[in-house]
């Protein structure tokens, strides 16, 4: 993987600066499936996709926005899922880069932009598409003593994982301890451990719940 994508920091950067200048997303977006991760908002993530559908997805994100949805199939053992295979709360995402392997497969490089849910899903095209109400975090600008006492914790947490020998980046640290929203912190820190699958999703359902 090049220097750049390892650049957790400048991503992350690059991200909110984005973020910050109230980035578009379109109200219909095509659909990536996925097996076995749920994606953040501001999490960087090597994808492998191999299926029609997805490739196709992929294609046509490439071709207009680069914005696709990642929605997490509640069963990976599913091949061919369906619209009741798959959580309806998902990350918008946008594709950094694409390349094609020589085994047909395709491996991007997605950065997580916005939670998103589906309020519905089509199959009316060689993919996946889904008309998506964009879930924001809550500004942070009235912060009550809880919520500066959970982020505190929040922080601690990580400093203990740290020193318990999980790995988590020094740049990771680093966001983590000058990231004054709340919503930002809980994403970053859910990227960075080995959450299971329904694990991750209710932190989506506990963001759409705080809207």
């Amino acid at each position: 993987m090049a220097k750049k994508e390892n650049n957790y920091e400048e991503q992350f950067e690059d991200l909110i600066e984005e973020s910050d200048q109230k980035l578009h997303v379109p109200k219909e977006l095509p659909v990536l499936m996925l097996r076995d991760i749920v994606v953040f908002p501001y999490m960087v993530v090597p994808l492998f996709v191999g299926r029609d559908k997805s490739k196709n997805a992929v294609d046509h994100s490439l071709s207009s926005h680069r914005m696709i949805l990642l929605l997490t199939q509640k069963s990976a053992e599913v091949e061919d899922p369906k619209k009741d295979d798959v959580f309806e709360i998902g990350t918008v995402a946008l594709i950094m880069r694409m390349l094609k392997l020589p085994d047909g497969r395709i491996r991007i490089l997605a950065q997580g932009l916005v939670r998103a849910k589906v309020e519905s899903l089509h199959e009316d095209k060689p993919f996946f598409t889904a008309k998506v109400q964009v879930l924001h975090d809550p500004d942070g600008t009235d912060k009550s003593i809880e919520i500066e006492a959970l982020v505190r914790n929040v922080r601690t947490g990580l400093d203990k994982a740290s020193a318990l020998g999980k790995n988590i980046p020094p740049e990771v640290m680093i966001i983590a301890a000058n990231v004054e929203e709340p919503g930002r912190l809980a994403d970053l820190t859910a990227a960075n451990l080995e959450l299971k699958v329904l694990e991750g999703q209710e932190i989506h359902i506990f963001h759409m719940l705080s809207e």
